[in-house]
């Protein structure tokens, strides 16, 4: 996303791990965003936010796509 601030914007890394988890990651490695662990099948809005980054986990709150900011 070319007008957020710098820092960290991907964590492929967390892929696989639990969701709270991965969500904390993400909150420590870049404290400008707010990490929101949401259900796959979950509806969402569309808007894109450069404070926000999205953990996409599955039933077993194990995370399915790659966390970004948006």
């Amino acid at each position: 996303m070319a007008n957020c601030p710098t820092g960290k914007s991907m964590w492929p890394e967390l892929l696989g791990a639990k969701g709270d988890a991965a969500a904390t990651v993400i909150e420590r490695e870049n404290r400008n965003v707010n990490a929101i662990v949401v259900r796959e099948g979950s509806f969402v809005t569309q808007d894109l936010r450069c404070d926000r980054v999205r953990v996409w986990v599955n039933v077993s709150n194990v995370v399915v796509r790659v966390p970004r900011i948006g």
